[in-house]
């Protein structure tokens, strides 16, 4: 429980930046709030915000906020083994499915403790984050241009933030998102606002290419494991002399 609420109010309290950054892009603080209620997903609702501020239209934008969102559809597999939900609390949970909610409930030991977890986090972020959009929406609606205080940089450093811990996770993480970025800016000056952000999307597809081990390893003379060729020849104790000499026999 304690995690879930540290976890809850500090990533809640994100909203004021969505909140602003929803204003800025010309969103009334009734449809920000709107938005954060039923969409829930912070990082799709920047994208949309984004896309919309930098003159897209809606379409484009909502769609690259469903590619983004569509992770959630996978957290949702993974929880209903973890949770075990049944009956009308499905549809409930369903929409408390984040990248936050799935973390807190799988680092948990048990299912009752998985469950507390993810309910006890749900809640937190979804009333801080509802309320520090409506803060956040009407600050910035008081202030009058947002480009004069530099708000318009809002929505992008937001997003680049939550992105941030998925683009340092691995080497496929980075490919990924310098293909991302060279699709994005090569398109840009082409085409309308947000469709290079849809066309970006398809550096994902470089995660899905199998792994190829590299020329030296392919090349690397049976029996030689080890990176000296200390493995073993045939019949020496390494893996495929082991092998050789078993077909041997």
């Amino acid at each position: 429980m304690r995690n879930g609420l540290g976890v809850g109010l500090a990533v809640g309290l994100s909203g004021f930046a969505f909140g602003a950054a929803a204003s800025t892009a010309g969103l009334t603080a009734a449809q920000a709030c709107v938005l954060s209620l039923l969409a829930f997903t912070g990082a799709s609702q920047f994208a949309l915000t984004g896309v919309i501020g930098a003159g897209g239209g809606l379409a484009a934008g909502v769609l690259g906020a469903v590619l983004l969102g569509g992770r959630n559809a996978l957290y949702g597999l993974r929880l209903a083994d973890l949770l075990r939900v049944r009956g009308a609390r499905r549809l409930l949970t369903a929409h408390g499915v984040i990248d936050e909610t799935t973390a807190v409930a799988n680092a948990q030991p048990d299912r009752a403790s998985a469950r507390t977890g993810f309910y006890v986090t749900a809640a937190t972020i979804y009333v801080t984050w509802n309320l520090t959009t409506l803060l956040g929406a009407l600050g910035a609606a008081r202030l009058g241009d947002p480009e004069t205080y530099g708000l318009d940089v809002l929505g992008p450093a937001a997003f680049l933030a939550l992105l941030w811990p998925r683009l340092t996770a691995g080497r496929t993480e980075a490919r990924v998102a310098v293909g991302a970025g060279v699709i994005a800016i090569a398109t840009t000056p082409l085409l309308p606002p947000g469709v290079p952000v849809m066309l970006a999307a398809l550096a994902a597809l470089v995660a899905l290419l199998p792994y190829r081990p590299g020329r030296a390893a392919r090349g690397r003379p049976a029996g030689t494991e080890g990176p000296e060729g200390t493995g073993g020849t045939e019949g020496t104790g390494g893996a495929e002399g082991a092998h050789g000499t078993e077909e041997a026999r």
